[in-house]
């Protein structure tokens, strides 16, 4: 197994409290921290988040409920490749030349009605959830988290638009019917004789807008620096890790840059976490943000659609790791 990385420091991987986003002047201070974050490793942590302890330890109990079932049951919610919602199975995903992923995870996103206009449609990343029969608890646990999460997302959203000189609203008037959706996790121990090419998640950069983390106090996220070393993202009590994703370079024309992490699960015991992808509507234009061009640079990036450009990254990953199996 590789060698378990240093723990990152506060000035890589710092902690922004939300507390301080209550007046004007607290959330542009907090939004020029954000700042300096996106600018190096493109990970933090926040804490005073509003989001209940109760809220979070459900979440964690209602995961542990479900992938504790049979996976013969499991297997009938099987993920639907559309919606993206539903449960996968160990041994699907694969990045690279790695092995697969020692991961096993349930997704489910705002939960739309059968007729809406964008179901009908089969529009990508939209669609009614899929919940499994006899499990209340695993419905009323997510739907909790995610309500929750949503007012967080809004926050962030506001921070981030301020920390590129734009105004607060900027990426918040497309978030009205956002491809927000939140992911179970469940990640069984690695031996230490496992090869280096298997990891509970093998190093990627995430490809939406934004990912908000929750881990358990088993820890095993790592992140890469901008020199090519590993540093340990660990629980942190009270906080969530915040990344940003692909997305966000071609708004910001590669000024906010996303960055390489993974998953590795030394502990000995299982590892649960609960992450929610946050992307804005459908048709949101993913455009250079004027303020991200210096004088005379050009837009690196073709104008388009928010949801095209996730299907069509998304699409093309899982090709490719069907192509290396």
């Amino acid at each position: 197994m590789l060698t378990k990385p240093r723990t990152a420091s506060v000035e890589e991987i710092p902690i922004l409290d939300l507390a301080h986003t209550d007046t004007s002047t607290g959330l542009y201070a907090v939004a020029q921290e954000l700042k300096k974050a996106a600018l190096g490793l493109g990970f933090f942590y926040i804490k005073n988040h509003g989001v209940s302890i109760d809220t979070i330890e459900g979440t964690f109990t209602a995961a542990r409920r479900y992938f504790g079932r049979p996976l013969e049951e499991r297997l009938r919610h099987r993920l639907d490749a559309r919606s993206r919602r539903g449960f996968m199975a160990m041994g699907i995903t694969k990045v690279g030349d790695n092995a697969p992923d020692l991961k096993e995870s349930f997704d489910m996103g705002l939960d739309l009605p059968p007729d809406d206009p964008d179901v009908l449609a089969s529009r990508f990343l939209h669609g009614p959830n899929i919940w499994p029969e006899g499990m209340p608890w695993l419905r009323e646990a997510l739907e909790n988290y995610l309500d929750q999460t949503m007012d967080i997302s809004r926050l962030l959203l506001k921070l981030f638009a301020i920390s590129l000189d734009e105004d607060e609203n900027y990426f918040l008037r497309h978030f009205n019917k956002p491809m927000m959706h939140t992911r179970l996790f469940y990640y069984p121990p690695q031996p230490p004789t496992s090869a280096d090419d298997e990891f509970g998640v093998a190093p990627h950069a995430d490809l939406g807008f934004i990912t908000i983390l929750s881990q358990d106090q088993v820890g095993g996220l790592e992140v890469r620096t901008r020199d090519g070393a590993w540093v340990g993202a660990p629980y942190i009590e009270g906080t969530f890790i915040v990344n940003l994703g692909n997305l966000f370079k071609r708004w910001t024309n590669d000024y906010y840059v996303s960055n390489q992490h993974r998953v590795i699960n030394r502990a000995g015991v299982t590892r649960y976490s609960v992450a929610t992808f946050l992307n804005l509507d459908y048709d949101t234009p993913v455009e250079c943000i004027p303020s991200c061009r210096r004088p005379g640079e050009d837009a690196k990036y073709p104008v388009a659609s928010a949801g095209s450009i996730l299907e069509a990254a998304l699409r093309q990953t899982e090709a490719k790791a069907e192509r290396d199996v």
